[in-house]
This record gives structure tokens, C-alpha cells and sequence, in this order.
């Protein structure tokens, strides 16, 4: 079985990545396609007040975290729904895709080859850019990053 993991963030290129994996990969029965997001860490105000917490003030907390946490699932989940169209569209079945969302990083680009190393992808597809606003680079830095530190492992990135 071949695996592909295709990164996806809701941008504009990340669903060109998720039309050109179908287009390229439609008729291959043996490929398994994983979308794979990475949710922003939880931002320090809901960790850190500079004291020890007491029971109920750690109950509150993991209240307020995991509101947050839903919020963010609920904000990929829309964009996992649009990227299976594309592939589905472009010939890809929809029981060769599965989702993915990993929440417990602070550094994207090393949880996306964590990911890629770990999870035995033989490739590695994702758009040039992301939705950050500097769109004056020639390539995003999560996309720089992979490059720069992907070694071993075919890496596809699409404008």
C-alpha cells in the first residue's frame, strides 16, 4: 500500500495540492491519502498565570482549553470536507482518505515531517504557500522549512 500525506491549512494552494494529488493519483486503487492539519498551539493565556493553580482554578482552565480546542477542530473540519471534494472530484475514493489533526505542537513544520518520517508516507504533497499574509515570498516558511529539513522522503509542492 502506498500512503501520501497532503498538508492542508485551508489556503487557497493547499486545496490546489488536494485537486492535483486527485488529478495525478486518480486510478490508484493502492494509495491511501492522509490530510494532515496542525492546530495552533494553545496560546499561553490559557496555561500560564505565574502561579501555581489551585483544583478548581486547573478544572476552569482545562474547561476554557478544551472549549478551544473544539472551536479550532470545528474551524479544520470545513476544510477537510472541502479538500475530500477535490480529491473525490478528481478521482480519488472517498475510503482511500482520512483526516488528521495534531494539536500538541509549537513547531508546525517539525510535526508535519513527524508525521511524514513516522507515519511511513512515501510522499509528501502541499501547497507553495499557506494563509500566512506574506505572500511577497516566493515560498511559504512551513513550505521552506519542509524542504530545508525533509530530507529522505519525496516532497511535492504545488503552486
Amino acid at each position: 500500500m502506498n500512503k501520501l500525506l497532503l498538508a492542508v491549512d485551508g489556503s487557497e494552494n493547499s486545496m490546489k495540492a488536494a485537486e492535483y494529488t486527485g488529478r495525478q493519483f486518480s486510478g490508484v486503487s493502492s494509495l491511501r491519502i492522509t490530510l494532515f492539519h496542525v492546530l495552533p498551539y494553545v496560546p499561553a493565556v490559557f496555561w500560564d498565570d505565574g502561579h501555581i493553580l489551585t483544583k478548581e482554578e486547573r478544572e476552569d482552565r482545562k474547561a476554557v482549553v478544551d472549549k478551544w480546542l473544539t472551536n479550532r477542530q470545528s474551524v479544520i473540519t470545513p476544510v477537510f470536507e472541502k479538500a475530500v471534494q477535490l480529491l473525490v472530484a478528481n478521482g480519488i475514493k472517498a475510503e482511500q482518505i482520512e483526516t488528521k489533526a495534531v494539536s500538541d505542537s509549537t513547531d508546525v513544520i517539525g510535526s508535519i515531517l513527524e508525521e511524514a518520517h513516522g507515519g511511513g508516507y512515501q510522499t509528501l504533497v502541499m501547497g507553495r504557500r499557506g494563509i500566512s499574509p506574506a505572500k511577497h515570498l516566493l515560498m511559504g516558511s512551513v513550505t521552506s522549512g519542509v524542504i530545508n529539513r525533509g530530507a529522505g522522503m519525496a516532497i511535492c509542492i504545488v503552486e
